[in-house]
C-alpha cells in the first residue's frame, strides 16, 4: 500500500471531520490539580452531584444475572415509563442515553445531502450526529437572549428540509422554548425533534402533545434528574410508527441490564429522586443570584441545572483553567455566538461555596 495505507479508504467525508468535546474525567487531572482526586468539584457536565437513588446501588449490588443479555424488545422498561410520562408504551423507545437516539432518529430521516435546522447555539450532538450521516446543517441563530427565532426558522426551510432540533431548555443557555413556539414549528409538518434532557428541572414538557401529532419527536434523560449519567439510559417519546422504525434500526441490546435495573429501581424512588431536584432548583437560583453580584459576569436565567455566564471583563478560557487548577471544572466556550462564555452545573450548596470562593480570587481572570 502507497504511505497513506488504508487511510485511503476511509470515507472522504469524514476524514476532517471535528469530533465532540466531552467534559474532563477527573481522574485525568491527578497530575495538574492541586487538590486531591475524591476533591474535585465538577461542574462541567451538568450531573447530579447527589448521586442516584440508594436503591439502585442496592440493586446492582445484589442482581444475580449480568450473565444474561437484556430483553432487546425493552418491554419492561417501556411499561415503566408509561407509567411515569403518562403515554402508552407502544409511543416509548429506550437507548444509550438520548445522544444514541438523537443518532438514530437523525439516521432515520437524513441522508447525503439532506437539510436540518438546527437552532444555534445549542448542544453539539445535533451538529456531530448530522454530520456523520453527511447530512446539512442548516443553523439559525437564536436571539440575544438565546430564545428560538420561529419565523427565521420557517424561512429556512426549503424541499431539502428533513428536520428541526430543538433542545428544550438549550443546552448551554437553560433558555426554554414556549409550547406555542413549538406548536408553530409542529405546523410545518416537519419532523420536530424536542431534546427535554432538563425536563424535570424545568417542569414543562410537550410530552403529551406526541399522540396528537405524527411529526412530534420528544426526548428525554435519566442522566441529570434520577443521577444515571454513567449508565447511560435516555428515552423517546415518538409516534408509534416511528418508535416501531428505531426499535428495528436500533442496535440488538442497546441498553445494558444494569441500567435497566437502575431504571427500575429509580421509577420506584420518586419521591426522593424528585425532592433532590427541587434541592437543586432552589441551588440554582442560589447560584445566579451569587453569580450576579460578580459585576465582570452576566448570568442569564436557567430552565436546566446549570447556569450561563458571559465574561464581561476577562478571559473564560483563562478563568477556567484557574479554577481548574484549585479542583473546580466548569465549562468554557469560546466559538461563534458563544463568546467567552461560562457554564456552570448546579452542584450542592457546599459547592456553590467553594466556586463563588474562587471565582471572587481569579477576578476576572
Amino acid at each position: 500500500m502507497s504511505e497513506e495505507g488504508i487511510t485511503k479508504l476511509i470515507r472522504s467525508d469524514l476524514a476532517a471531520f471535528g469530533g465532540y468535546v466531552p467534559s474532563k474525567a477527573p481522574e485525568i487531572l491527578s497530575d495538574k490539580v492541586k487538590v486531591p482526586i475524591n476533591g474535585i468539584t465538577k461542574l462541567d457536565a451538568n450531573e447530579n452531584l447527589y448521586g442516584c437513588s440508594p436503591k439502585v446501588n442496592e440493586a446492582l449490588g445484589s442482581y444475580p444475572y449480568f450473565n444474561i443479555y437484556p430483553d432487546a424488545s425493552q418491554t419492561e422498561l417501556r411499561q415503566l415509563l408509561q407509567g411515569y410520562t403518562g403515554v402508552g408504551s407502544e409511543h416509548i423507545i429506550v437507548g444509550s442515553g438520548s445522544d444514541q437516539l438523537i443518532d438514530l432518529l437523525i439516521r432515520l430521516f437524513v441522508g447525503p445531502g439532506d437539510e436540518v435546522i438546527n437552532c444555534v447555539p445549542t448542544s453539539d450532538i445535533f451538529r456531530f450526529s448530522t454530520m456523520l450521516c453527511n447530512g446539512k446543517l442548516v443553523e439559525v441563530p437564536r436571539d440575544e437572549d438565546y430564545r428560538v427565532n420561529v419565523s427565521a426558522v420557517k424561512k429556512a426551510i426549503t424541499k431539502k428540509t428533513k428536520m428541526i432540533l430543538l433542545a428544550n431548555p438549550n443546552n448551554p443557555t437553560g433558555t426554554p422554548t414556549p409550547k406555542q413556539d413549538i406548536l408553530e414549528l409542529i405546523d410545518t409538518g416537519l419532523p420536530v425533534l424536542a431534546d427535554e434532557a432538563y425536563v424535570e428541572f424545568s417542569g414543562e414538557t410537550v410530552t403529551p402533545l406526541v399522540p396528537k401529532y405524527d411529526n412530534l419527536l420528544v426526548l428525554r434523560t435519566f442522566s441529570k434528574w434520577a443521577g444515571l449519567a454513567g449508565l447511560r439510559v435516555g428515552y423517546g417519546i415518538l409516534p408509534p410508527q416511528i418508535a416501531g422504525f428505531l426499535l428495528r434500526i436500533k442496535l440488538p441490546y442497546n441498553v445494558n441490564i444494569a441500567a435497566q435495573v437502575a431504571v427500575r429501581e429509580s421509577l420506584k424512588d420518586i419521591d426522593y429522586l424528585l425532592g433532590k431536584v427541587k434541592v437543586i432548583v432552589v441551588e440554582r437560583e442560589r447560584l445566579f443570584n451569587e453569580l450576579s453580584k460578580l459585576e465582570w459576569l452576566k448570568p442569564f436565567p436557567s430552565q436546566a441545572n446549570f447556569i450561563f455566564c458571559h465574561v464581561l471583563n476577562g478571559k473564560a478560557a483563562k478563568i477556567q483553567q484557574e479554577l481548574e487548577s484549585r479542583g473546580i471544572l466548569i465549562r468554557h466556550f469560546d466559538i461563534p455566538l458563544l463568546q467567552n462564555s461560562l457554564r456552570i452545573s448546579v452542584g450542592r450548596p457546599d459547592h456553590t461555596d467553594a466556586l463563588i470562593k474562587a471565582l471572587k480570587e481569579v477576578g476576572g481572570g
